[in-house]
């Protein structure tokens, strides 16, 4: 009898043992950091941002056509009601790197969601041979560089870049982390040559993406070559979608669904903002229990963009004079945003450029 109770208990040991071991890969996959390797990124240059869980910063690399995935280490919440404020910042930059503030770039501004650290991707000088920097901004405002060097790393290389050397550049344009994808969008050279990618996280391997054609209600024709500015995913009717806007600016729903690798997909325009104007950044909040659209342009101001009836509001398909679709107003007592991402709940952060000077500042939403 002890013996069978022993050969039995010891039976229960194995298959417990066993059923860990299998566990272990499973559980140690649902930590992204794991999936990431030491080592110093070979960035040729540092466009969009967006955050993964745990503190991941997301690189795109449009130059070098690939998206870098870096552990920042940045995972604690040091609460408190502090917003960076910082008047010229791209001199405070500069002055940082031992450059003057004319030779920097500010490319893209993204906030972690867990710390409430910014995080600016800048190039130190011009053209394709600029040098990529990543500027880490905390809560009270304190600058420094984020050393891209012996850090956790993964890399997922885009296989089919633009080939010429002019649309290099525009290899990537917007960048999202959702549910376990990483959303791309871009030009490909590919015969569609606008772009998404939807590419699992962590990275195993990239994928050829989908082509995106649309109708351009102010140009009044069908458009395949021309990218996506600014995108941001929201969920109609308990569907993902992509919210994408174009220049000139037609404003574009399209489905998660449809991004499959080598597909041609049509997505709906669902609004004409105004021609004449390149979109920049576009964040979506909430306030009184709607869903509002915040985009910041080149020429059109900051724009408030509701999302009433979006799952209703008729397909543009023909051209129009100037704006149709989905309404905005205008909040014209803020100018000269170039860039804009979410703080907050209440706040956005915007780098702004008034009478030459640029600073970085949040951002009541309006």
């Amino acid at each position: 009898m002890f013996r069978t109770r022993f050969v039995f208990q010891a039976a229960a040991v194995l298959a417990l043992v066993a059923l860990a071991a299998l566990a272990a890969p499973s559980l140690a996959a649902d930590n992204p950091l794991d999936s990431l390797k030491q080592g110093t990124p070979e960035l040729k240059s540092a466009g969009a941002l967006a955050f993964a869980p745990a503190g991941i910063l997301l690189i795109a690399d449009p130059q070098g056509a690939a998206i870098y995935a870096v552990a920042t280490g940045d995972n604690t919440d040091v609460g408190g009601p502090a917003r960076p404020k910082i008047d010229n910042i791209d001199e405070k930059i500069a002055s940082l790197l031992g450059v003057e503030a004319k030779q920097l770039l500010i490319n893209s501004v993204a906030v972690n969601p867990v710390s409430s650290t910014a995080y600016l991707s800048v190039s130190r000088g011009k053209g394709p041979d600029a040098k990529p920097v990543i500027i880490r901004v905390t809560r009270d405002g304190k600058l420094s560089e984020f050393a891209l060097k012996d850090v956790r790393f993964s890399k997922a290389d885009l296989p089919n870049p633009p080939g010429a050397a002019a649309k290099r550049a525009e290899t990537i344009t917007g960048l999202a982390y959702v549910k376990g994808q990483v959303f791309v969008a871009g030009l490909s050279s590919e015969e569609f040559a606008s772009n998404l990618r939807a590419i699992p996280f962590p990275f195993t391997a990239s994928n050829r993406g989908a082509g995106v054609e649309i109708y351009h209600g102010s140009h009044g024709k069908v458009e395949t070559a021309s990218p996506i500015r600014t995108f941001v995913p929201f969920d109609i009717n308990g569907e993902a979608h992509l919210l994408a806007a174009y220049t000139c600016t037609p404003l574009v729903k399209i489905p998660v669904a449809q991004l499959r690798p080598g597909e041609r997909v049509k997505g709906t325009t669902i609004a004409e903002l105004g021609n004449r104007n390149r979109p920049l950044d576009m964040i979506v909040y909430q306030r009184d229990g709607k869903d509002y659209i915040l985009m910041a342009n080149s020429s059109r101001g900051l724009m408030k963009i509701t999302t009433e009836g979006i799952d209703k509001v008729a397909p543009i398909t023909a051209r129009v004079p100037d704006k149709a679709g989905l309404t905005y107003t205008t909040i014209a007592n803020v100018t000269g945003v170039e860039h804009l991402t979410t703080f907050d709940k209440t706040h956005a952060l915007i780098l702004v450029r008034n009478q030459g000077a640029l600073s970085l500042q949040p951002l009541e939403l309006p």
